[in-house]
């Protein structure tokens, strides 16, 4: 049940970013590395630059508040 709760918390992050035209992408690399902490990074496809999360170190759940929050206009 867990791993459910968890892909639907992970999937609601994924459409969270689309909506806002961005692309949420988790690592699908081993975690605990320096540079990847194995959660999601927010990227511009447009641009190709990553937003927020450098070292996959956003949870879905930061996914989703920083995407509620760029729809609303607060300051990056």
């Amino acid at each position: 049940m867990i791993d459910d709760e968890d892909s639907t918390l992970e999937s609601r992050a994924r459409r969270a970013a689309k909506r806002i035209g961005l692309l949420a992408r988790k690592s699908r690399w081993r975690a605990g590395t320096i540079d990847n902490l194995g959660g999601f990074t927010i990227l511009d496809p447009q641009r190709n630059w990553i937003v927020a999360g450098q070292r996959y170190d956003f949870t879905a759940q930061d996914v989703i508040e920083f995407c509620k929050a760029r729809e609303q206009g607060a300051p990056r």
